[in-house]
């Protein structure tokens, strides 16, 4: 794998978790009220909003998208949390968290470098519109595992559909804030 992406997923999941921290600062573990599928609607919205300002050219809430992946990566690592964490206790500690959240990106990039290194970072060579598109299909695929009950034949669970949209949105990422396509 080229050190340069792993350098790039480090500082992008930087900005990422300094946003967390200082929000779970101001709101505590308010949002471990959520159950799993809410934050799925939360990451959904964030996607659809990207997708609409990439179709339309025109936003009308001056927030940049980058600020949404951001919110995407946010959103599915606290889903993760919500997946593999004690759920009746709702009151976490910052230290807590932000241990849980260092877990669960250190993870995601874990399998990022293993698939970066099989596809030969192909990433670089795609559109920030089809990373978006990639994203909301897993989330319509995610949806519908929610809606199995969490059940699948052969296909990989939720927790995967949560890590690679965030795979995609470090990629989409490090497009914008790095090489500013």
């Amino acid at each position: 794998m080229n050190t340069s992406t792993r350098e790039n997923y480090r500082k992008i999941i930087e900005i990422c978790k300094d946003i967390y921290l200082k929000k779970s600062k101001d709101y505590g573990s308010a949002w471990r009220i959520l159950r799993v599928p809410s934050l799925t609607d939360q990451i959904f919205i964030k996607a659809q909003r990207i997708r609409s300002i990439q179709e339309k050219n025109v936003m009308k809430i001056k927030e940049n998208i980058d600020g949404e992946f951001i919110g995407i990566i946010n959103y599915c690592i606290m889903a993760i949390i919500q997946l593999e964490y004690d759920r009746d206790n709702i009151d976490v500690e910052i230290d807590e968290l932000e241990r849980l959240y260092n877990k669960y990106s250190n993870e995601i990039m874990d399998l990022l470098l293993n698939k970066n290194h099989d596809y030969n970072e192909a990433w670089k060579e795609m559109r920030i519109s089809s990373m978006t598109d990639i994203i909301l299909m897993k989330l319509y695929r995610t949806k519908q595992i929610e809606s199995n009950g969490g059940e699948t034949l052969i296909s990989e669970g939720v927790k995967a559909n949560y890590q690679d949209i965030v795979n995609y949105s470090v990629f989409c990422l490090i497009k914008i804030l790095i090489f500013k396509e």
